[in-house]
């Protein structure tokens, strides 16, 4: 108890530390953490926390994108012509709670992430391997307890076993997730998670769990424990009970500062030792080459990140008069490819790599990272061009757009300077096209943002995409199908994509996938569903006495603060 006190007293005294103390990392961003259970985690912030309080079954190997080696489990092996996985799994390990880990976690952890799965849960992709389908039982009646049962069991021999439908090429990249970490079956069902019986599994089908108990009370196998959370500020702090090796750093301070300019004093004072910086053209100017600082670049980029035009706006709130009468803008405004054609030409993003990204960024064909199998750079690409985009915005409904006028309620992340510059640029250049169209654009806390988007009420959204698993369907799926996870932001449907992306996921032959994807792009192109954002090329700064970030041990699929490393991998001195 006397810990916790001094650890909760920490924590309400961070702003004010001189430094931050040799065994505590204190990292400062502009987003809050929108949950800290594992079956929903699908966001970045949210991943930052539960990647290093939770543990998964496989990890990635150091800096590889597609070597996996065991955590959780121990080895395994594969039968049944590619649709069994036996995993043996590891012995002696506790969890938070005191609870020692076993295969019933496992098989638990697994079943609740079938049973709960939503679009927005991030749990469609393992549902997709182990069922067959995205879908959860209340969209598709086919899906019964028997179904799920059957797909992950523990054997006489306590070894944890998986049967697909279907052969899955990425399916031990799945478990290697963040979203696919172990839970404590017994203290989830101790403070009222799913029970883990048929008996109730239906009041659980597609149960956002955001703020669920386990949301509230983690219990993981991870080297951190939660201490606490408020709505600036949170805390965890190294577990004594963990398997692996003591880390170094024991205590783990996120705090929430909106305001860039704060987060730059308090890293360049030594206050805090990682922020979330505001874009390469300003951190280079404000931070790097600064005493005290480590600046690290040269970083494989593998986000994809787009400006969504809403084709199906729903609800009331943003659309003004709700009409193209000068005063708002319908439901369907960006449903006329000419409206999305004539914006596309109207962002500047030439402009936006030399005012973000300093001119270290470049346009990518397709939303998919160029080191990625399938991405085609034959593919054109929109470039600013205000004459064309006019063009297209004179044809838009008819000669009715031009000739009366919208306003367009747009949002972005607040303390994002990068999604802020690039709704300025596009803000300024559309409303220069002609004097009757106006684009508002507002600061809006990511929480919200990212629950009004999947509503669909968002009209335009600025939102990226980091990979799950290194596989290009996880990004043409989840942007460009209209089964995928961003359909309800963009409400963009095309019948020759969905059928294309669809041959594509159940074909092993790479070159006949690459061509798929390669149409995708091309009719993507066409259709202009997104204004691409240029990509930048990776970067992340540190204070100069935080040992373990480097470029040698970055690796993309790990979330904290772009640095590729996990919080028991840091150390000081």
């Amino acid at each position: 108890m006397k810990k916790i006190a001094a650890l909760t007293t920490l924590l309400a005294l961070t702003t004010a530390l001189a430094a931050a103390p040799k065994d505590t990392l204190v990292y400062q961003n502009a987003s809050d953490i929108p949950t800290m259970d594992p079956g929903v985690t699908y966001d970045t912030a949210s991943g930052e926390v539960v990647e290093n309080m939770y543990e998964t079954l496989l990890t990635y190997s150091a800096a590889s994108l597609t070597k996996l080696e065991p955590l959780l489990a121990t080895k395994w092996t594969i039968s049944g012509g590619g649709k069994t996985y036996t995993f043996d799994l590891r012995k002696n390990v506790k969890f938070h709670s005191g609870n020692t880990f076993n295969c019933a976690d496992a098989e638990y952890t697994f079943e609740r992430n079938l049973v709960t799965n939503s679009a927005e849960s991030g749990n469609w992709f393992i549902a997709e391997s182990l069922l067959g389908t995205g879908a959860n039982a209340n969209d598709d009646k086919t899906i019964t307890w028997a179904r799920i049962d059957k797909a992950v069991e523990c054997n006489s021999a306590g070894q944890l076993v998986f049967t697909l439908p279907s052969v899955d090429p990425a399916f031990l990249a799945k478990l290697a997730y963040t979203g696919q970490s172990i839970v404590d079956r017994e203290h989830a069902i101790k403070i009222g998670e799913w029970k883990g019986t048929e008996a109730d599994w239906k009041n659980w089908v597609g149960k956002d769990l955001t703020n669920s108990n386990l949301s509230k009370q983690p219990s993981g196998t991870g080297a951190y424990k939660f201490v606490r959370k408020d709505a600036n500020a949170f805390l965890a702090t190294a577990f004594d009970g963990y398997w692996g090796k003591k880390p170094a750093i024991k205590n783990v301070i996120i705090q929430k500062v909106p305001e860039l300019a704060a987060r730059q004093q308090a890293f360049l004072r030594g206050d805090a030792d990682m922020i979330e910086g505001g874009g390469r053209s300003v951190d280079e100017v404000q931070i790097k080459g600064k005493d005290g600082v480590l600046w690290v670049d040269n970083l494989p980029n593998t986000v994809a990140q787009a400006i969504f035009m809403n084709q199906n706006i729903k609800g009331s709130g943003a659309l003004g008069s709700g009409k193209l009468d000068g005063k708002g803008i319908p439901a369907n405004f960006f449903k006329d490819a000419n409206v999305r054609r004539g914006f596309s030409y109207a962002f500047d993003y030439a402009k936006y790599i030399a005012d973000v990204q300093k001119g270290k960024g470049k346009q990518r064909t397709m939303l998919l990272p160029d080191s990625f199998p399938g991405y085609d750079a034959k593919i054109g690409t929109y470039k600013f061009d205000a004459k064309q985009a006019e063009t297209y915005l004179k044809r838009a409904f008819g000669g009715q757009l031009w000739k009366n006028g919208f306003v367009l309620n747009a949002n972005y992340r607040a303390g994002s300077v990068p999604a802020q510059t690039a709704m300025e640029i596009l803000k300024r250049n559309i409303e220069s096209l002609n004097p009757k169209f106006r684009v508002n654009i507002t600061a809006k806390p990511w929480s919200e943002m990212l629950e009004d988007s999947k509503k669909g009420t968002e009209p335009m959204i600025i939102i990226g995409w980091a990979p799950d698993y290194a596989d290009p369907d996880n990004f043409m799926y989840t942007f460009y199908s209209s089964n995928g996870y961003y359909f309800p932001r963009s409400n963009f449907k095309d019948a020759q994509v969905d059928k294309w992306l669809e041959q594509a996921r159940n074909t092993v032959n790479t070159s006949e996938r690459n061509r798929l994807y390669s149409l995708v792009g091309k009719k993507a192109y066409e259709q202009a569903p997104f204004i691409l954002i240029p990509a930048g090329i990776g970067y992340t700064f540190v204070r100069d006495n935080l040992v373990g970030v480097s470029a040698s041990n970055y690796n993309p699929m790990i979330s904290f603060s772009s640095t590729g490393t996990f919080w028991k991998e840091l150390s000081k001195k």
